[in-house]
């Protein structure tokens, strides 16, 4: 019974976009910022441009989710699954290549 994304699965989905969206420019401002052989005045000028960036385009306000239920603990990152939504599908045959261990 697939369930749409929630809430907090859109709101991550809108974050992603936006690192997305603003890493290069981000990126340049925050060499320049960092670059000590250049003159202090250009590198505090990047700094000022990186604080008018809004939070949501930050990297670490990207957080790990699980792309149905929208949990943020207990994720697997290659299957983008929370370890109970794995173990359901991986049991149903419905995750290629994985099945359950037995010795």
């Amino acid at each position: 019974m697939p369930i749409g994304p929630n809430s907090k699965v859109l709101r991550d989905m809108a974050s992603r976009q936006a690192v997305q969206s603003n890493e290069l420019i981000r990126r340049a401002y925050k060499y320049i910022a960092r670059n000590t052989t250049l003159p202090q005045r250009v590198r505090h000028q990047a700094q000022l441009q990186l604080n008018l960036f809004p939070n949501k385009t930050r990297p670490v306000a990207v957080k790990e989710r699980c792309t149905e239920t929208g949990r943020g603990r207990g994720i697997i990152t290659e299957f983008g699954l929370c370890r109970y939504r794995f173990r359901e599908k991986a049991l149903a045959g419905d995750i290629p290549g994985v099945k359950k261990a037995s010795w």
